[in-house]
């Protein structure tokens, strides 16, 4: 398989992936809202359990990751779908605290927003590398912020960290977009399958994360 080729299967193989991950959270967070709606609350009223599932998200996130090269394909990808399963447990949340209609319309504003800007690393000829850190720099500072609004909660900061949380994943979305097509050209070692699981990943999270932060702007509630 040529190099060309081969970037643009694990490229298909990305949105298929994340597609796929992204109808088993939106399935697990309507089915538990709508047909286990004590589970919902159980899992937001219970502090031990929300953060258990938290933690289990963050283990999961580091082992796909971490054994990128090392995961056989089937356990990788098996992997990426129980994490899709659990943050539909811990967005399940959502689908009781808005409206269907507004999830709806922030979920299109989302796809097109993500749409665009994945295209757009998919296809630029810039070099997107020294965006990356900038773009750590500022969720680090997002991070901050946040933390800084829980004890000391006010409605301009969190518009702020609201519209400040859309730019960075908006910018994350086309910096993963081509880290992924670089890292399908530079690593052939690593199985195509692999890197298809950990690219849909990426850009699983920020899909997820912009969707969050739009939804503060678009959202209305019950």
């Amino acid at each position: 398989m040529s190099l060309d080729a081969r970037v643009s299967q694990v490229m298909k193989n990305v949105y298929v992936k994340m597609f796929l991950a992204l109808l088993v959270t939106a399935a697990v967070s309507v089915g538990v809202a709508l047909f286990k709606t004590d589970l919902a609350l159980y899992i937001h009223g219970n502090r031990m359990v929300y953060w258990g599932l938290a933690i289990l998200e963050l283990v999961l996130v580091l082992v796909i990751s971490a054994r990128l090269n090392k995961l056989a394909p089937a356990m990788a990808t098996g992997l990426f779908y129980l994490f899709a399963v659990v943050n539909g447990l811990t967005l399940s949340i959502l689908c009781l605290a808005f409206s269907f209609a507004s999830l709806f319309k922030t979920f299109l504003i989302c796809a097109g927003t993500f749409g665009a800007m994945s295209i757009y690393g998919y296809f630029t000829t810039r070099d997107l590398t020294k965006i990356g850190s900038f773009l750590y720099m500022a969720l680090f500072g997002l991070l901050i912020m946040i933390v800084v609004n829980i004890f000391w909660a006010n409605s301009t900061l969190d518009w702020i960290i609201s519209g400040a949380g859309v730019l960075i994943f908006i910018g994350f979305t086309a910096w993963n977009t081509q880290k992924i097509k670089q890292l399908a050209a530079a690593n052939p070692g690593i199985a195509s399958q692999n890197i298809a699981t950990w690219g849909a990943l990426s850009l699983y999270l920020d899909f997820i994360n912009l969707f969050i932060y739009l939804l503060r702007f678009f959202g209305r509630s019950r």
